[in-house]
């Protein structure tokens, strides 16, 4: 065979072979056998193998190939990967139309397209003129990671796209996709007969069988070997175009999406109004357990464009998007012990240790009480039957006990007098429902804290998780978050399943973090009431007064209570954390051992917002419907505004939510501008 008569062979090999892959994992059709395909493919890997110049990258041949990577890259996303909102039942989505109804003229009426809500991982496709060229994560929607080399392997992701029907109205719209850059948005998912015949491998290898096809489906594709993601039948649905292609409603997108080849889930469907939407989430419900694949909810979406960009995004959320979910799935079980477990800031929190039991799809077998008060409120007992379900569809949760089941040997719970790990004494300080450990080194606090330092809103060591570094506590490796940065390879190599390359990325995770910014590392300290929110603004009036991490932590170990006041968003129960932590000796260990052990702070990020409200002092009152006061807040710090916890004829604006306090009285009578939350969020899109 002539070089040119191959060319033409293959060409036809491989239109021929994607023909096939998208009617079978597309379209759920087949015209010829399993065997008859495979033999195309066999033929067209001996002729690329013949003549290897002929081998591309969107190749039928190319969607396992390669060795293994030693690891992830990570990949921006040039838009963010937004998470949704939750809602529950009809009333909940009512309530959610009427937020949105008020940020748009007073006539606008909205449709709604609605889909099922997968219950897998999403992914980000990027083609470059129609090729495949990178796949990533969703992360933390800022940043993800790139798995290209497992998302080639699912047959039902194009590696190259076409319009597959031209007489179609929006062939022009989809043909833009095949120029230049072009993402689109889906779902990774595992499905049911896919997710059995893992786990019934797994057991076959004397493995740990996976907990729910979600997981199964993360873990997939975190693989590095992508033969491994090759074996476990993938699928993928998409459910966004992240690129604009003129596309001016929610069902166009899935509309081009298919036209481009690929897959979207039939029971998709567009709604005319909210009460549509609703009865659609209970038809689906009523499917639910027929259907080849987990689903948790529906997603519900404004469906015009210019709509949804109008009511814009609160947190990480945009409003005209939300995720209405399934009543949580319950069942009964039995509570067979009640233990304390020790958090990092002290704090002591009952698990009830309940007899397994599957719900939502997974095994449930502990479930948090959240405290003495609760369980009171609750009357749970030791030997109870119980309800339990998973709340969101994530966090097991008692509901209660069936009292009608007691027996009268069931036990009540009494929270310990004193820490059931290092035997301190427990206090209960007055207004607070929190018991804890009065003791700051017990072994428990400092365990916990150790797992915080390294988290994500922290210093975000990857790799440092808690199985890993409890093996350095066992060991003797750390003892506080310093020590991580004296650690060196020869210090893993020989811990149980290390090796000197995982030693070595360990120990490089580490060190790079040795620079974080200001407000990850007082974040990272635990100091309690301090989250990420509030390490911002406090970083904000530190890098105000002090630039390097040596004068900053000095100036803030001399402000007293009172000067903690003062600054802006810091109350009385915050600034009196803020003092004590810093007057205590042993954190001041802490942070001496971090600045000797080289950890430097960073320039913080600048925020893309301008500053369009500098040198205005706002204060909030009262509930906002659309957003938490926090969120409310952030967005008037990142314009360069101020926060005050009081009205004073300093303060420029005074925002009033539902339910306002004496602060509005306040500002009527010093004559200060109040907003109402409409008018804030106008204030906002201006």
């Amino acid at each position: 065979m002539t070089k040119k008569e191959a060319e033409d062979r293959v060409k036809k090999l491989r239109d021929e072979i994607n023909h096939h892959r998208y009617l079978y994992h597309v379209l759920d059709k087949q015209e010829i056998s399993d065997a008859a395909l495979d033999s195309l493919k066999h033929e067209l890997a001996l002729l690329e193998e013949q003549f290897p110049d002929l081998i591309t990258p969107d190749s039928p041949t190319q969607r396992v190939a390669g060795k293994a990577l030693e690891g992830f890259q990570k990949v921006r996303h040039q838009t963010p990967m937004l998470s949704l909102a939750d809602v529950f039942s009809p009333d909940e989505a009512r309530k959610w139309e009427e937020r949105i109804l008020k940020l748009l003229p007073s006539d606008t009426a909205f449709d709604y397209y609605a889909e099922v809500k997968m219950d897998g991982l999403a992914i980000s496709l990027v083609y470059q003129d129609g090729l495949l060229v990178r796949a990533a994560t969703r992360g933390d929607g800022k940043i993800g990671e790139d798995v290209t080399h497992n998302i080639k392997t699912i047959e039902s992701v194009p590696l190259r796209l076409e319009v597959l029907e031209r007489t179609s109205p929006l062939a022009a719209k989809a043909s833009q996709a095949l120029r230049g850059r072009f993402e689109i948005r889906g779902e990774i998912f595992l499905p049911k007969r896919a997710f059995e015949k893992l786990n019934l491998d797994q057991k076959k290898k004397d493995e740990e069988p996976f907990a729910n096809p979600r997981n199964a489906a993360a873990g997939t594709i975190r693989q590095l070997d992508p033969r491994i993601a090759a074996g476990r039948n993938l699928d993928f649905f998409a459910y966004d175009v992240a690129t604009d292609v003129g596309q001016q409603t929610h069902e166009e997108v899935h509309k081009i999406a298919s036209l481009l080849g690929f897959k979207t889930s039939d029971q998709n469907r567009y709604c005319g109004n909210l009460e549509e939407v609703i009865l659609y989430q209970e038809s689906i419900g009523k499917l639910r357990e027929k259907l080849g694949f987990q689903i948790d909810g529906i997603v519900v979406v404004v469906n015009r464009l210019d709509f949804l960009e109008q009511l814009g995004v609160v947190g990480k959320s945009p409003r005209g998007m939300i995720a209405y979910k399934f009543p949580a799935e319950q069942a009964t079980t039995i509570v067979e012990d009640i233990v304390v477990q020790v958090g990092r800031t002290g704090a002591l929190t009952p698990v009830a240790l309940v007899k397994p039991v599957v719900v939502a799809g997974s095994t449930v077998s502990r479930a948090t009480l959240h405290n003495e008060d609760e369980i009171k409120r609750k009357d749970i007992r030791i030997g109870d039957t119980v309800v339990i379900q998973k709340a969101g569809d994530v966090i097991p949760e008692i509901v209660g006990p069936l009292v009608g089941m007691r027996t009268g040997k069931e036990k009540e719970f009494h929270m310990p007098s004193v820490c059931p790990i290092c035997g301190s004494v427990v206090v209960r300080a007055d207004g607070e429902a929190i018991a804890r450990c009065t003791n700051r080194n017990c072994f428990a606090q400092n365990r916990r804290q150790l797992f915080h330092f390294a988290s994500k809103g922290a210093f975000d060591i990857e790799g440092l998780g808690p199985k890993i570094i409890d093996q350095l506590i066992e060991n003797e490796l750390i003892a506080e978050p310093a020590d991580f940065f004296h650690l060196e390879i020869g210090d893993l190599e020989p811990l149980e399943r290390f090796a000197e390359k995982k030693a070595a990325n360990i120990v490089e995770s580490i060190q790079a973090r040795k620079r974080v910014s200001l407000s990850r590392f007082l974040y990272s300290l635990g100091i309690r009431h301090v989250g990420e929110l509030l390490a911002q603004d406090i970083t904000k009036h530190l890098l105000s007064k002090r630039k390097n991490l040596i004068a900053i932590i000095a100036y803030a170990q001399t402000l007293s209570k009172d000067d903690w006041m003062r600054v802006d968003g810091i109350g009385d129960i915050v600034a009196e954390s803020l003092t004590a932590f810093l007057r205590d000796r042993h954190a001041q260990a802490v942070i001496r051992h971090l600045i000797e052990a080289g950890v430097e702070i960073e320039r913080e990020a600048e925020t893309a917002t301008s500053r369009v409200w500098e040198g205005n002092t706002y204060v909030l009152t009262g509930t906002l419907s659309s957003m938490s006061r926090d969120e409310a807040k952030s967005e008037i710090v990142r314009r360069g505004g101020r926060v005050s916890g009081s009205v004073s004829k300093e303060t420029d604006f005074v925002l009033a939510g539902e339910n306002p306090g004496s602060k509005l009285a306040n500002a009527k009578n010093l004559g200060v501008k109040t907003l109402n939350e409409e008018e804030f969020l106008k204030m906002l899109k201006s």
